[in-house]
């Protein structure tokens, strides 16, 4: 069936290239033949820049699509073929501009290490940098259209630029065998009930640790709440650091012991990278929730009408109460 389906598909891309050549080439051609009814030279130029432009545009696609050669990655640091992959690693990986031996010319495995370690820092920060913006999106965006796309969106762009870092010149193709990468090692991509329990770890431990209830009013009360913000800033947060972490790995991969290793690691530093943000997060988005229920509170109080001539002692009660309760939450602010 597979075999079959190929064929299928070749063949009709085959003929929908010939038919779209054919017509091009008579839509020119009759082009021209005007033209040249204007002017004898007229058409001749029309066809000389047409094939210009065309040829132009197969060799910008040709640069956009085309995959730069690899060497094939060794099996570990003392395969033959190991000085292979360090000279073409080295000449399309960037020189970090804090690296001590910036002017030498022979680089060796050593000063590739010490290169990635530098270029492994601008990765973690970019990731934490995203990361920390992505818990905010969790938490307020959750469940909508814009959260889940401004989400993958940041993700995607964390993974671009990682890339970059790592590589003088992009490539779509390249890039996008990044992205099927990363994504093949992220949590529910390919599902197995027995790994998720790692995964949603770190998650749990990072929303239950905050102390809402001592934070903000009604703690106890409104506590599930926040924590479902947490949780959702914790899950978003979580799967943008595994998303970074995954491709620095991938981007600094030197061996086959490396490539193996990537999803465990990564696991591990995405935890504690989770834990990071969530720690500076949490102020910032307890302190914005408490201030925005107080207010919610203070506009509701003030909604309720002042006692009228007449009005029965229940109705004294309640306004006597929202006023006390409105000058108490105006002095705690002011204090």
């Amino acid at each position: 069936m597979k075999r079959k389906t190929t064929i299928f598909l070749s063949a009709a891309l085959a003929a929908l290239i010939l038919i779209l050549v054919v017509f091009i080439v008579n839509q020119l051609n009759a082009a021209a033949g005007l033209l040249s009814s204007l002017h004898p030279y007229a058409g001749t130029i029309f066809l000389l820049l047409s094939a210009t432009v065309i040829l132009f545009a197969l060799f910008s696609g040709f640069s956009l699509f085309s995959v730069p050669k690899r060497a094939s990655l060794p099996k570990d640091d003392n395969s033959k073929n190991m000085p292979v992959y360090i000279a073409r690693l080295t000449s399309r990986l960037p020189v970090h501009p804090m690296h001590p031996e910036l002017s030498k010319k022979d680089k060796d495995q050593r000063w590739v290490r010490t290169n990635l370690k530098f270029l492994e820092v601008d990765s973690i920060n970019t990731t934490k940098q995203i990361a920390t913006k992505n818990f905010f999106v969790g938490a307020f965006a959750q469940n909508t259209s814009y959260g889940t796309t401004t989400s993958l969106l940041n993700i995607l762009k964390v993974v671009w630029k990682i890339y970059t870092i790592h590589n003088r010149e992009q490539h779509l193709r390249e890039f996008i065998a990044l992205v099927r990468s990363v994504y093949a090692y992220l949590p529910l991509s390919d599902f197995k009930k027995e790994d998720i329990p790692a995964h949603i770890k770190p998650i749990i431990q990072s929303s239950f640790s905050n102390t809402l209830s001592t934070l903000l009013p009604a703690g106890n009360l409104l506590s599930p709440f926040f924590l479902n913000l947490f949780m959702a800033g914790s899950t978003n947060t979580y799967l943008t650091c595994l998303a970074g972490i995954i491709a620095t790995r991938y981007c600094q991969a030197i061996s086959e012991e490396d490539k193996k290793e990537i999803i465990q690691q990564s696991m591990f530093e995405a935890s504690f990278m989770l834990k990071e943000i969530v720690r500076e997060c949490n102020p910032i988005l307890s302190v914005t929730i408490s201030q925005a229920v107080k207010k919610a509170g203070i506009e509701s109080l003030d909604t309720i009408p002042t006692p009228s001539t007449g009005s029965g002692m229940a109705q004294d009660i309640v306004s006597h109460l929202a006023s006390s309760l409105k000058h108490m939450l105006k002095d705690k602010d002011n204090g």
